[in-house]
């Protein structure tokens, strides 16, 4: 069945996150290109950013650019979030393309020329959405991309790590500290945006239970049920 506007599984989860707004931690799987190997992490849904499309809604995460994932996407973007609601006893596998919107630079260019395919302005201001985001992170979420870089062998023990800053405020004016630290963290912050292309989702709370496969076509979203 075809989708002319949002997909039934987005209307679901804005219903169930309605209920359940701090259910928002996923585990997104992509592949180590050396192994092809999967590897998973949890992170935290942001928001969903909307398109021209309403049918074509994008996930939004973020991380920090010199994790091994940023590589793994690069070279594979292919990439599968599960995302299990434990109020409504609801399961979404979204699988779909991944983007990274790092800092302005080198890396940027690399991701630019996927990002237009996503159904955003032309002119869509990418480094203003990623600091409108960085400054939504909390002091310790922010202080977190200060420090040397992650899965790396930790030089000193847990000694060299309490030196590490815990918080990070916006710096005041004329303090210089304060002001390289934020702009360290920023540097090191991404966007992460993954575009749905097919969705299985999966109903407990019901007796029978249910599953619904949704595929995005060119002509929009289709789905048929499946056995649970």
């Amino acid at each position: 069945m075809q989708q002319l506007a949002a997909p039934l599984w987005k209307t679901a989860l804005d219903k169930a996150l309605a209920t359940y707004p701090k259910q928002t931690v996923v585990q997104l799987a992509s592949l180590d290109p050396s192994a092809s190997i999967p590897h998973v992490r949890s992170l935290v849904f942001r928001e969903f950013m909307t398109t021209s499309d309403p049918s074509q809604p994008l996930i939004l995460s973020t991380t920090d650019v010199r994790t091994p994932k940023t590589a793994q996407m690069i070279a594979n973007p292919n990439v599968q979030i599960a995302w299990y609601i434990q109020g409504t006893q609801e399961q979404y596998r979204i699988a779909g393309k991944a983007h990274i919107v790092p800092a302005p630079g080198d890396l940027r260019k690399h991701f630019m020329h996927t990002i237009s395919a996503l159904g955003l302005a032309s002119d869509y201001d990418w480094e203003a959405k990623r600091v409108e985001a960085f400054k939504k992170m909390s002091p310790q979420m922010k202080a977190s991309w200060c420090r040397p870089v992650p899965g790396s062998k930790l030089e000193g023990g847990q000694d060299e790590a309490k030196k590490w800053p815990t918080e990070l405020q916006e710096p005041k004016p004329g303090d210089a500290e304060a002001q390289r630290l934020w702009d360290l963290s920023l540097s090191n912050f991404a966007l992460l945006i993954v575009n749905p292309t097919d969705v299985d989702f999966v109903e407990l709370a019901p007796v029978p239970n249910r599953r619904t496969r949704f595929w995005r076509a060119a002509d929009g979203w289709h789905e048929e049920a499946l056995v649970p």
